[in-house]
């Protein structure tokens, strides 16, 4: 028998010596130790995986990863060498039963970090959707949480739109003067070519609206430069918030994110919720594949002999009790007997010895009542 199977035999629970004594039965343990043990290897990754997703560090991941792993294994191993085979079949369902929900539990706990790692680009996707989601609502409640910069804006456009409607006054008065100079006849202009009275009356009003246009303009850029820095300011403020927020919306990417954003993915795609329905059965089908080759194998040899043991076991208890009862009744008798009969003889003694000095008592007072 090399290391390998004997390390397999072990991991299926069974007993050695008795194995020995059923050759047979060897490769069905063999069998059933090697899905333990890789059931806890898979339990280990899948828990190395999720730690390294919390800890985002390799060695407490493979340290409690390892820890996960062994206890995944020596709750399996518990579980298959505890079933027993028996004639009543339904009596070992019933005793089944608990055990496989237990098993599709931890088929569960077991499947969801693997699955999280088979479709690790498809998540990393969702969650920059995400991550972008969050930066557009956490600029849009900044926005709303700064209104003093859009009441700036707004007076800046008020400013402009006034340099801008004087500037289309000045070029209507621009116009109307080069109209009356060359001689086109308007409404406003007297069609006479050259620079006559109204042309320098329309010349001395677009002087003076250039002049006023100029002013304007300084004016207007004054306050608008004085605007803009208030701007900044709370641009600055505003920044500086979202800087705040920036390391929790970078930080989106825990277990419970992933999760969130596989389900989300399964909602979406039915390829990808059928893939995980799939994995998820084949985890299923490695956790419980030990009980079901317990119970649906038939009795073997080992069976036998291992209820054979338990039964001279159960009989050497017995045997055992009935000897620890017998001697307890004797002893529990004998004491009685000797106890009881000391104690009613040391009863008679003082009876006797107080009814001797009882008469006494009487025959000295008869004696002074004659004298």
């Amino acid at each position: 028998m090399t290391h390998l199977t004997r390390f397999f035999l072990f991991c299926s629970g069974s007993i050695f010596p008795l194995l020995k004594r059923s050759p047979t039965e060897s490769n069905k343990y063999v069998g059933i130790g090697a899905t333990v043990f890789f059931t806890g290897v898979l339990a280990a990754l899948a828990a190395g995986y999720a730690l390294f997703t919390v800890f985002q560090s390799i060695w407490p991941a493979i340290f409690f990863g390892l820890l996960w792993g062994l206890m995944i294994f020596n709750l399996d191993r518990f579980i298959v060498s505890s079933m027993r085979k028996k004639d009543n079949t339904w009596g070992e369902w019933k005793l089944a039963i608990p055990r496989l929900v237990l098993a599709v539990l931890l088929a569960l706990v077991i499947s969801k970090p693997l699955e999280l790692k088979m479709f690790e680009r498809e998540i990393n996707r969702k969650i920059d959707e995400k991550r972008t989601e969050f930066i557009s609502e956490s600029k849009l409640k900044l926005a709303k949480g700064f209104p003093e910069i859009k009441e700036l804006e707004s007076k800046i456009d008020t400013l402009k739109d006034e340099v801008i409607d004087f500037t289309a006054y000045r070029d209507q008065l621009q116009r109307e003067y080069d109209a009356e100079r060359f001689g086109e006849k308007t409404t406003g202009t007297s069609g006479i070519v050259g620079l006559g009275t109204n042309a320098k009356k329309k010349e001395q009003q677009l002087d003076a609206a250039q002049a006023t246009l100029d002013e304007l303009r300084q004016r207007n850029q004054v306050r608008v430069d004085t605007l803009e820095a208030q701007i900044r300011s709370f641009v600055a403020l505003r920044q500086a918030e979202f800087e705040k927020q920036q390391p929790g919306i970078e930080g989106f990417d825990g277990l419970a994110a992933r999760m969130e954003a596989l389900d989300a993915l399964t909602k979406e795609s039915s390829a990808m919720a059928m893939a995980n329905v799939f994995i998820l059965l084949l985890f299923v089908a490695i956790e419980t594949a030990p009980i079901f080759v317990k119970l649906i194998s038939p009795r073997g040899p080992y069976d036998e002999y291992l209820e054979l043991h338990e039964d001279k076991v159960r009989l050497f208890k017995d045997e055992k009790w009935t000897f620890a009862k017998g001697e307890s009744e004797a002893r529990v008798g004998y004491f009685q007997d000797t106890h009881f009969y000391a104690t009613d003889l040391h009863k008679e003694k003082t009876n006797r010895k107080n009814k001797a000095q009882t008469d006494a008592e009487i025959a000295k007072v008869e004696s002074e009542f004659k004298l």
